[in-house]
């Protein structure tokens, strides 16, 4: 942790120019004095199935105090701020995000070395990202990330597909999709209940990553159990550290924002 307080920090938002549409982006950072925000690697954010930048609430603010780094947020096409777009989402979407938009984001952000912070499905973006970039990667996050579509990830996403029949659900979605809601539903929904994605998984790309890993899962996750984050230790081929939070469910920087940004922090403390 800094001595750097989260009043301390700004954002402010850009948009980058993607051959398929706009990508919507959040950077936050603290006072220019500060150094470490311009030596350290920043943070690259990926969020989850239903998720966007203004999701992430106040939680990259406070990382980017507690690790004295910049944060970097953006809303994948279609989802958020960013264009809309009417095509679901290919089966290798996950590591589409690693071949197609994030190198447009890394050239026109002037990226080069950087930490990847993934949740849920972002989780497996991230891991992509740093398999593919293995010298720029200085190190990699996940949270509750999914290894392959566990029985209990598939049972999580069909309940929460019966719960969004409620009109209600739908309009909390609109918040912050606007338009768009609908399709992200059936982006998350469609996609990893199609019975062609049950043989989607990121254990032949994990030993690609090289870097160190910090896998962080809760105890009662309801879309994958302890054995994804177990995964992700075993088989990435840098040095690993695997938490598992108790009494969590799928989301520990929301439950859990202390602990989490505790075990940020000190992890990213020993990169650069």
């Amino acid at each position: 942790m800094t001595n750097i307080e989260t009043a301390d920090i700004v954002s402010n938002d850009i948009r980058v120019d993607h051959p398929r549409g706009q990508l919507f982006v959040r950077i936050w950072q603290g006072p220019q004095e500060a150094a470490s925000f311009r030596e350290k690697a920043p943070i690259v954010l990926f969020h989850d199935s239903l998720g966007c930048v203004d999701l992430w609430r106040d939680f990259p603010a406070r990382l980017s105090a507690a690790t004295g780094r910049k944060i970097i947020a953006y809303d994948r096409l279609g989802f958020g701020q960013s264009d809309p777009r009417t095509d679901r989402p290919a089966l290798d979407f996950v590591a589409d995000e690693a071949t197609t938009f994030f190198p447009v984001l890394r050239e026109q952000l002037g990226l080069r070395g950087f930490i990847a912070f993934g949740h849920s499905v972002g989780g497996g973006m991230a891991v992509h990202c740093a398999a593919r970039y293995p010298e720029d990667c200085h190190a990699l996050v996940t949270v509750a990330a999914q290894v392959f579509p566990e029985d209990r990830t598939l049972q999580g996403i069909r309940a929460a597909k019966e719960q969004f029949k409620d009109e209600a659900q739908i309009d909390r979605l609109r918040k912050y999709h606007g338009d768009k809601a609908e399709w992200v539903l059936d982006a998350w929904t469609g996609t990893w209940l199609d019975p062609a994605f049950a043989s989607w998984s990121i254990a032949d790309v994990l030993p690609k990553v090289t870097c160190p890993v910090l896998a962080i899962h809760g105890e009662f996750d309801e879309y994958g159990s302890t054995r994804h984050p177990e995964m992700i230790g075993q088989l990435s081929g840098g040095p690993s550290q695997v938490e598992i939070m108790k009494d969590t469910n799928h989301v520990p920087h929301r439950e859990r924002p202390e602990v989490t940004l505790r075990l940020v922090s000190e992890f990213a403390a020993s990169t650069r």
